[in-house]
């Protein structure tokens, strides 16, 4: 256990955010999102939700500046509906760390299945929310002073 790190951060997905560069994507999906189809470097974070993996993740990721909109969901497929208390504490979640929220993009189905294949890594949580997945793009850490 190291201090000052959220409890909910594994080492292996400590070591994954550290690894992510400028412009690295990382999927947060939910229980439900086909990742070992889609992706080789799947990381398991059962029981957890996204929201709670947005609060201890935000404190150490910066969203990447540099793009419209840093942070990417899936869109409803035609003819089914998004709950809008998901999306709303994802942004909880990140506002409450933060103070303010990066932008969110919706994104159709396939072309997020196609953005997460693209992506440094996949986080499996135990979210069940439908349309729970959500992509983080990292930006530039600041330089850090003591």
């Amino acid at each position: 256990m190291l201090k000052g790190i959220h409890p909910a951060l594994s080492p292996n997905l400590l070591k994954i955010l550290a690894e992510m560069g400028h412009g690295d994507e990382i999927v947060l999906s939910d229980a439900h999102f086909p990742a070992h189809q889609l992706h080789s470097n799947v990381i398991r974070a059962d029981g957890l939700t996204i929201a709670t993996l947005l609060e201890a993740i935000t404190p150490l990721f910066e969203f990447d500046q540099y793009v419209d909109a840093p942070l990417a969901m899936m869109a409803a497929v035609a003819g089914d509906t998004l709950d809008p208390t998901v999306e709303e504490s994802y942004l909880a979640a990140i506002r409450q760390i933060n103070g303010d929220v990066p932008k969110v993009e919706r994104v159709e189905r396939f072309a997020f299945y196609d953005r997460a294949k693209q992506a440094y890594a996949v986080v499996v949580t135990g979210e069940l929310a439908k349309y729970g997945n959500i992509i983080l793009k990292k930006g530039v850490t600041p330089v850090y002073q003591p």
